[in-house]
C-alpha cells in the first residue's frame, strides 16, 4: 500500500532479477526518504517536507490488481474512486468534494498532466509494466506546479532506459471474467551515454461485467536516452489504441435500506448491455451525416486512439544552477458507446411490462399509446415486440407479460455516442538556483508552463429504446394490435422512442494557457522549513457550439414509428463565445523538526480549477500534521479544512432530458487523514491509510433558485469515512508473500437532496506472490473475496432529489468476486 514514508522520487531500474518478495521492515535510510514530487529542491526529505505526499511501489500496485488507471488512485489517502464504470472513464474525487468527476485533480505521467483540462486523463493513459510506481500530493505544491490539480496531483513514473546492462521483462495475465493480457519490456544501452527502452501490453477483455462482446486494445512507449554532463535528452513516443465496455446505472431492489438484484438479473455481474444494442442507426441532422444516420455502436465500446512524442531536457549548469525543459503533444481520437438505463424518466421508466402497455398515468409512454390511439384508429390493444425474436405479446396476456425474464419489468434507455478529437500541446520550462549559506539554504524554482490544445465533439443523435430488465438485454418495439391481436401499426422505430434528446451535441473548443511559477524553499538551520509559492495563469478560450434549427429536420424516408422528426437538429452553423481569465494560485508552508525522526507541519493554498469560457472557481486548503519515522513504525496523521466556493456543475432534467439542469452551491469540508506503517517483527507489515471527514452544502442554487432546504445535506456520492488496511507477511526468506487488503467505504447519498442513501460496505481481498526463482514471478489475486455489494452512486441523471418509494431505483455497484493470475519472467 502506499506509504509516505517511503521514497517519493522517480523510477530506481534494478538489475535483470527480481529482489525479494516484499521490504520485511519499514527502512528508513537518508536515500529513502528523498521527496521529489510536490517539492523543488534536490534532497527534500519527506520528513522536512511541508506538503501531504505519499507514494506508492511497483509492488504496492501488484497488491491491488488495478482493473482500471482509476483504481491504482486508491493507493492515494483522502481520494475516494468510483471505480465502477469499467476499465475508463471512472470518477474520482478528493477531500470531500462531490463524486461524479474529477475535478481539482491532475494525473500526470513523469511530471506533465497527461491532458490539460485534467478531467478524462484515464482515457489516453494506461498503466502497463513500463510504469514502476506512483506520487502524489493532496493540496499545497499541487496547483502550483501543476495545472488544474489544486486539490491533488498524481504523477506516474515511467521506467527509464537501462545504461548499465539490457534487460528484458515479459508478463502474462489473465483475469476470471475473461480478459487475456502480455506486458512486455526491453531496455538496453547502446553506448557509454546512450540507451533505450521500449514496452507496452497487448490485451482482450469483455469487461468485468457480462458482455457478448470482446475489446482489443494495444499501448506502445519507447524511449531514447542521451547523458550528457550533468543532465541527459530523451526522447519518448507512445501509441495507444484502446477499447473497452462501459457500464452506467443498472436496476435494483431496495429493502430496508439494502441493495438487492432483480429477479433474473444480478447486480455483481448483470449487464444491460448485450447484442440487442450492437449496432443501431438513429436520425440525425443531415448537417451531422449527409445520409442522415448516426451509428451507435456498443460492439466498439470505447475506443480511445492516442499518438503521442516527448521531450525533455534537464542540466545541471553548476552548482548551484541547473535548466529543466519537459514538451510533449498528444494527438487524440475518442469515441464513446455507452448506454444510460433509465437515464431520462429514472425510476418512473422501471416499472411492469403490463403498466407501460396499459394507457393511463401508470404508464411511463402514455402520451406515445395517446397518440398511436389517434394514428391507428382501429386499436384495440398494444403489445410488445421482442426485435431479437420477433415474438409479440400482446397487453392481455398478461401471464406472458409478468414472467418476462422472471421480473416482467421494462424500462428505457439511453444511447449516448460521443465522439471526440483533438490535440493536446504542453511545456514546462525552468530553471532552479539553490544556494547553502551555512546555516540556511534556499532553493528558488522558476518557471513557465504552455498549452494549445484543441478539442472537437460530436454528441448529436441521443436517443432512448425501450428494452426489458436481463443481462443481454433485448429491445422492443411497441406496437399497435387488432382485436385478433394483429399488428396493424408500429408507434417506435425499432425500439427507439425519439430522437436528438439531449440537444444539439456539436461543439469545438481552443484552449492557450499561459503560466508563470516560482516555488521557494528556505531551511533556516537544521530544523526549521519554510516554502512558499505562487502560480499565475492566462487563459484564453475559444468556444463554438453548434445551432439548433428553429424547426427539426424530418426523418429520413422509410423510418417508421411515431417520431418523425429528429429531435434537436444541427443547422449547420456555429454560436462562437470568447473569454479571457487570470487567475493566480498560492500557498505557504512551514516544517519543524522536533526530532530526527519527528516533525510539525503546516500548510495553506489557494488554487483554482479553470472551466473553459466559464468562470474559474476557487479552493482553499488548511492542513496540518506530524510525521514520525523510526525503525519499526512510519506514521503521519493530517488534519485539513478544504472550501470549494461556487461549485457547479450541469444535470439533465428527468422531467425534459433536453433541458440542462444547472446546481450552485459552496462546499466546505472538515477532516482527518491517517497514514500507518508498522511492522512488529522482520518478515511482518501491517499498513492502513484513512480519511474521516464531514463535507457540507451551503448557499445551494438550483437553476438559479436558491434551496435551503439543502443547507447542511453531503455533497453527492461523497463518503464520510474512507480506509484500507493492509497486512503481509514474508515467507522462506523472502520466497514468497501472502497479503490481505480490506477496504471500508462509509455510505454515501444518491443525491444532493440526500433522499437517497446508499449503505457503507467493505471489500476484502487475498492474494500470494512468488518467486521460486530470481528471473520468475507468480502472482494470484483474488478480490472482493465476500462477494460484497457496494454502490458508488444512484442515478445521476435522475435530478437532486432521488428515491427509491417503488421498492426499485438505479445506481452502479462494485463486482462480484474475481481473481487474477499472472506470470512474470525477467531476463
Amino acid at each position: 500500500m502506499a506509504s509516505s514514508a517511503l521514497l517519493l522520487c522517480g523510477p530506481v531500474i534494478g538489475g535483470a532479477a527480481f529482489a525479494q518478495t516484499a521490504d520485511s521492515a519499514v527502512e528508513s535510510g537518508e536515500e529513502d526518504e528523498i521527496v521529489v514530487f510536490g517539492t523543488t529542491s534536490r534532497n527534500r526529505s519527506f520528513i522536512t517536507s511541508s506538503v501531504d505526499a505519499t507514494a506508492a511501489s511497483a509492488e504496492d500496485i501488484v497488491r491491488l490488481a488495478p482493473n482500471s488507471v482509476a483504481d491504482t488512485l486508491e493507493l492515494v489517502p483522502g481520494v475516494f474512486v468510483e471505480g465502477t464504470a469499467g476499465a475508463v472513464s471512472n470518477n474520482y474525487s478528493v477531500r470531500g468534494l462531490q463524486g461524479g468527476a474529477q475535478r481539482f485533480i491532475a494525473l500526470e505521467e513523469d511530471g506533465l498532466p497527461i491532458v490539460y483540462g485534467g478531467g478524462g486523463a484515464d482515457e489516453f493513459f494506461a498503466h502497463d509494466i513500463t510504469i514502476d510506481g506512483l506520487e502524489a500530493i493532496r493540496g499545497g505544491t499541487s496547483g502550483i506546479l501543476s495545472v488544474n490539480g489544486a486539490a491533488a496531483a498524481i504523477n506516474f513514473i515511467p521506467r527509464t532506459p537501462n545504461f548499465e546492462t539490457a534487460e528484458a521483462i515479459a508478463r502474462l495475465t489473465v483475469e476470471s471474467y475473461g480478459e487475456r493480457r502480455a506486458d512486455f519490456y526491453y531496455s538496453a544501452p547502446l553506448g557509454a551515454d546512450l540507451a533505450f527502452n521500449v514496452g507496452g501490453y497487448f490485451s482482450s477483455s469483455p469487461g468485468v461485467r457480462d458482455n457478448p462482446f470482446t475489446y482489443d486494445t494495444y499501448h506502445i512507449r519507447a524511449s531514447l536516452e542521451h547523458q550528457i554532463e550533468g543532465g541527459y535528452v530523451r526522447l519518448t513516443a507512445k501509441v495507444g489504441d484502446q477499447h473497452d465496455a462501459y457500464y452506467a446505472d443498472y436496476p435494483h431492489t431496495f429493502l430496508n435500506g439494502e441493495p438487492g438484484s432483480i429477479a433474473g438479473f444480478d447486480q455483481s455481474f448483470g449487464n444491460i448491455g448485450g447484442t440487442a444494442f450492437g449496432r443501431i442507426d438513429v436520425p440525425v441532422s443531415t448537417f451531422v451525416s449527409p445520409s442522415g444516420f448516426r451509428t451507435f455502436a456498443l460492439s466498439e465500446g470505447i475506443r480511445a486512439e492516442t499518438s503521442q512524442v516527448r521531450l525533455d531536457f534537464e542540466k545541471r549548469l553548476s552548482d548551484e544552477f541547473d535548466v529543466f525543459a519537459h514538451v510533449r503533444y498528444l494527438d487524440l481520437a475518442w469515441d464513446f458507446n455507452g448506454l444510460f438505463p433509465g437515464s431520462g424518466v429514472g425510476n418512473a421508466g422501471l416499472t411492469t411490462a403490463v403498466n407501460y402497455l396499459t394507457p393511463g398515468p401508470n404508464s411511463p409512454i402514455n402520451g406515445m399509446l395517446t397518440a398511436g390511439l389517434a394514428a391507428f384508429p382501429s386499436t384495440v390493444r398494444f403489445g410488445f415486440k421482442n426485435l431479437t425474436t420477433g415474438v409479440v405479446t400482446a397487453s392481455n396476456n398478461t401471464a406472458a407479460l409478468n414472467a418476462l425474464n422472471g421480473n416482467g419489468l421494462m424500462q428505457q434507455t439511453w444511447l449516448n455516442h460521443d465522439q471526440q478529437e483533438g490535440t493536446d500541446f504542453g511545456s514546462n520550462f525552468g530553471g532552479r538556483w539553490e544556494h547553502d549559506g551555512g546555516g540556511y539554504s534556499n532553493s528558488l524554482t522558476a518557471g513557465l508552463m504552455y498549452y494549445d490544445v484543441t478539442r472537437s465533439q460530436n454528441q448529436a443523435a441521443t436517443a432512448h429504446v425501450i428494452n426489458d430488465v436481463r443481462s443481454d438485454s433485448r429491445i422492443y418495439d411497441v406496437v399497435a394490435l387488432d382485436a385478433s391481436n394483429n399488428v396493424i401499426g408500429t408507434l417506435t422505430n425499432n425500439g427507439i422512442v425519439s430522437y436528438g434528446e439531449w440537444g444539439v451535441g456539436i461543439n469545438t473548443t481552443d484552449t492557450q494557457s499561459l503560466s508563470v511559477y516560482a516555488n521557494d524553499e528556505l531551511r533556516i538551520g537544521d530544523n526549521l522549513h519554510l516554502d512558499f509559492g505562487v502560480r499565475h495563469e492566462s487563459l484564453d478560450v475559444t468556444r463554438r457550439d453548434g445551432n439548433a434549427a428553429a424547426v427539426p429536420q424530418p426523418v429520413p424516408p422509410g423510418v417508421g414509428g411515431l417520431t418523425q422528426n429528429v429531435g434537436s437538429t444541427w443547422d449547420g452553423t456555429y454560436s462562437t463565445r470568447e473569454a479571457s481569465w487570470d487567475r493566480t494560485a498560492w500557498t505557504v508552508g512551514a516544517n519543524y523538526l522536533i526530532s530526527p525522526d519527528f516533525a510539525v507541519y503546516a500548510r495553506y493554498a489557494k488554487g483554482f480549477q479553470t472551466l473553459g469560457v466559464d468562470e474559474p472557481v476557487d479552493v482553499v486548503l488548511y492542513e496540518a500534521g506530524v510525521r514520525y519515522q523510526g525503525e519499526q513504525l512510519t506514521a503521519s496523521a493530517t488534519i485539513f479544512r478544504t472550501e470549494f466556493d461556487n461549485q457547479f456543475y450541469g444535470f439533465i432534467d428527468p422531467i425534459n432530458p433536453s433541458i440542462q439542469g444547472a446546481f450552485l452551491a459552496d462546499l466546505s469540508t472538515d477532516g482527518y487523514e491517517i497514514n500507518v506503517t508498522y511492522s512488529p517483527i522482520e518478515d511482518f507489515v501491517i499498513e492502513a491509510v484513512g480519511v474521516f471527514q464531514n463535507p457540507e452544502l451551503s448557499n445551494v442554487f438550483i437553476n438559479n433558485v436558491a434551496t435551503p432546504s439543502f443547507e447542511g445535506n453531503r455533497p453527492e456520492r461523497t463518503p464520510e469515512t474512507l480506509f484500507t488496511i493492509t497486512p503481509r507477511y514474508t515467507l522462506f526468506n523472502g520466497l514468497a508473500e501472502v497479503y490481505a487488503r480490506y477496504k471500508f467505504v462509509g455510505d454515501i447519498f444518491a443525491d444532493a437532496g440526500n433522499g437517497l442513501a446508499l449503505p457503507e460496505y467493505g471489500v476484502t481481498s487475498v492474494g500470494v506472490i512468488l518467486d521460486p526463482t530470481e528471473r520468475l514471478r507468480i502472482t494470484l489475486n483474488a478480490d472482493n473475496i465476500f462477494d460484497e455489494v457496494g454502490l458508488t452512486e444512484g442515478n445521476p441523471r435522475q435530478g437532486q432529489t432521488q428515491s427509491a418509494s417503488s421498492g426499485f431505483f438505479y445506481g452502479r455497484g462494485i463486482v462480484g468476486t474475481t481473481y487474477t493470475a499472472s506470470v512474470t519472467f525477467k531476463f
